[in-house]
């Protein structure tokens, strides 16, 4: 399970340190929120104090309303919790008696200037990306057309290589080499350079090249999502290979299947048009054509006249 330490987020997010002396170490496991204001009430049946805590302005309000006695209780009582840290918005302030609870719990308070909705649609965004499941993956990942093409196969296939020439093409690369996968959401992947490689590429027999300075920065692009993945692989004149694009392959990745389109290789064959037709193909798709299946409907049509 991934984690962001509370000191990340602040810096990240640019919040501000309420508790200065309280560390930030504490870890967030969660993008869920929670905003405590029936906690605020009194009731604490299941609290949901992992999650970082939201105080907004109805629950800023409801605390004031209270008087001295039942507020500062109240507020000790959530602070009891191992929270991993309590955000205030909208610049609003505390009062330095629930401060000094804050300290006492070495729970840290962050504020920000946003207003809540904002704030938490950012944060959820956010910790979405940060905390999501991950994985590594060996290819090139491109952005062709605005479809982002996983690009597989066995070490010396040619992937780099394919890579250049969509470049020369005016296609964005994001990796070379080693693919960062995230899984943001139920089925969104985005895929990353590390930052060791990013926008580097590695051609055997000259090396590692800067794509940026190469290219200009109209060339790279630094994340996308994976819609697409294109295995390259030697081209086996005993395979049959798919020729009418009706029996679609998908491959999972973190649990989510991706369409997969695989591409033989052999002398001759142009790698990088059939990757850019299977870009533009799969984007058709998506917009409700097949051709594939066009065709098929097309030949049953003919094949029932009755000649």
């Amino acid at each position: 399970m991934n984690t962001i330490t509370v000191d990340q987020l602040m810096h990240d997010q640019q919040l501000v340190d309420l508790t200065p002396n309280v560390p930030g170490t504490a870890l967030i496991t969660t993008s869920d929120m929670n905003r405590p204001g029936i906690q605020l009430a009194g009731y604490f049946d299941f609290f949901a104090y992992e999650r970082l805590q939201i105080i907004g302005k109805v629950e800023h309000h409801f605390l004031m309303t209270l008087d001295e006695t039942t507020r500062s209780h109240r507020f000790d009582r959530i602070l009891s919790h191992p929270l991993p840290c309590m955000l205030i918005t909208r610049d609003l302030e505390l009062p330095n008696v629930l401060v000094e609870i804050a300290v006492k719990h070495q729970v840290k308070l962050l504020g920000s200037p946003m207003n809540t909705t904002k704030l938490i649609s950012r944060l959820i965004n956010y910790l979405e990306f940060h905390l999501a499941e991950t994985a590594r993956v060996h290819g090139v990942l491109m952005d062709i057309y605005g479809v982002g093409v996983l690009i597989t196969g066995k070490s010396g296939i040619g992937k780099s290589e394919t890579a250049v020439e969509l470049i020369k093409r005016n296609h964005l690369l994001v990796a070379d080499d080693t693919v960062e996968i995230k899984r943001v959401g139920h089925e969104l992947l985005l895929g990353y350079a590390p930052e060791l490689t990013r926008h580097m590429i590695e051609v055997r027999g000259i090396g590692i090249m800067d794509v940026k300075s190469l290219f200009g920065v109209g060339a790279i692009k630094n994340r996308t999502e994976i819609d697409l993945v294109v295995h390259l692989e030697e081209w086996d004149q005993h395979k049959d290979y798919d020729r009418l694009g009706l029996d679609e392959k998908f491959r999972a990745i973190l649990d989510v299947k991706v369409e997969e389109v695989v591409v033989p290789v052999k002398p001759a064959r142009n790698i990088a048009l059939i990757i850019e037709v299977a870009a533009r193909n799969h984007r058709q798709k998506k917009m409700g054509y097949n051709a594939a299946r066009a065709f098929n409907d097309r030949l049953m049509n003919y094949l029932d006249q009755d000649w």
